[in-house]
């Protein structure tokens, strides 16, 4: 941008009342603060533009308030003073958006802070910056943020939230709607989501508290913790440990080398080729399989259990069955011996041996949905739930 747009961007700020404090030394930097206001029309929009760190508060006025700190390192006052005046500041409306942006020559030598308080009723806030941090709190609209390097925090959005950072931490205190997150490199955090949830990290875990719709989560390096989930659960991480507290639909989960734990689910799918597989309170359909680790299953007392299937290439497999639950086994062992066998502890269920192959079938309570076990070297128990 030539220096004739530069300075009339300049005037437009000051046509706006736009008020500078005295200049003053902290340290290696000198700094100067600009306020200013811009009406806003009741239920609009907002749009903000910066190179650097931004805060947005909600609160009740029908104004735009801003308050922008910019420091910069130079030798006197002098060269402190021009180097100040190439920050530019503007604001203005275009039909019911308020438009603010803050902008440099570009040099590395400088940095400006952003603090933004905006009327609480605006439908929907824009936030981006090319590299800094970005915090907004307390706005009933929608909110999205785009920074080319810096961590994101949002809490007490009421609408949908949008956020994206280049490299950076994201973290959601309560979100109202649904969730889309989105980090080059850094972990994920909600505590509380009234919707549905996309997050996708690049490498980092993955951290959610209520997610009231259905969740969709994958890190490309780090581990996955969802506490409860009002719908189903999809979650895939290229290495780490995946662990579901609790889910009202089915929990598909997939780990290149971490253990799986799921605490409730209406079905579950799962693999990972190292690590063991728990899962407890689980009904409908049930695949788990895993190369290397245990499986430990304990099926829901009432539940309705589908055909399932439990699988592991090295280790155990132990499953729970309520004795009021109707299924029918069939397990095998391909390597069985003497230490590595099938105990069950339901008479209707018969063990046999096959050469090395160690079978057992049979109904408990009647028979109903298949439960199929099979491990390559590993036992099976079978154990009737308390």
């Amino acid at each position: 941008m030539s220096w004739r747009c530069w300075i009339a961007l300049a005037a437009a700020a000051a046509a706006f009342g736009a008020e500078e404090s005295k200049l003053r030394r902290e340290g290696d930097f000198w700094v100067q603060t600009v306020t200013g206001s811009e009406a806003a029309a009741a239920g609009g929009r907002l749009r903000i533009s910066t190179r650097g760190p931004v805060t947005v508060r909600g609160g009740a006025q029908d104004q735009v308030r801003y308050t922008i700190t910019k420091r910069v390192k130079a030798r006197d006052e002098g060269e402190a003073r021009r180097r100040l005046s190439r920050f530019l500041v503007r604001t203005y409306r275009q039909g019911d958006t308020t438009v603010f942006a803050v902008a440099h020559a570009g040099d590395a030598w400088g940095s400006a802070d952003v603090n933004v308080t905006a009327p609480r009723g605006f439908r929907e806030v824009a936030l981006e910056t090319h590299g800094g941090t970005v915090d907004a709190a307390d706005l009933n609209g929608s909110v999205q943020v785009q920074t080319g390097g810096g961590a994101i925090k949002l809490d007490r959005i009421s609408g949908a939230v949008m956020a994206r950072t280049a490299g950076g931490e994201i973290t959601l205190g309560t979100v109202g709607s649904s969730a889309r997150c989105t980090s080059a490199g850094g972990p994920i955090r909600a505590e509380s989501i009234h919707g549905e949830a996309w997050l996708e990290t690049a490498g980092g875990d993955i951290a959610a508290g209520e997610v009231d719709g259905a969740l969709h989560a994958s890190t490309a390096g780090g581990g996955i913790h969802v506490k409860r989930a009002g719908s189903t659960v999809s979650v895939n991480t290229a290495g780490g440990a995946i662990d579901v507290g609790s889910a009202r639909g089915m929990v598909t989960a997939e780990s290149a080398s971490g253990a799986i734990q799921v605490g409730g689910a209406s079905g579950v799918q799962c693999q990972t080729h190292e690590g063991g597989i728990q899962l407890s309170n689980v009904s409908g359909g049930l695949q788990a399989t895993t190369a290397v680790g245990n499986v430990i299953a304990q099926l829901l007392r009432g539940g309705l259990p589908q055909d399932s299937s439990l699988a592991t290439g090295l280790g155990d497999i132990t499953v729970f069955v309520p004795s009021n639950l109707g299924i029918r086994i069939l397990a095998q062992i391909e390597s069985a011996s003497s230490a590595k066998r099938i105990v069950c502890d339901f008479p209707g269920v018969k063990v046999r041996m096959d050469g090395s192959l160690a079978v057992a079938e049979g109904a408990i309570n009647g028979g109903g949905p298949l439960l199929r076990l099979t491990s390559a070297g590993g036992a099976i128990y079978i154990r009737r739930q308390k």
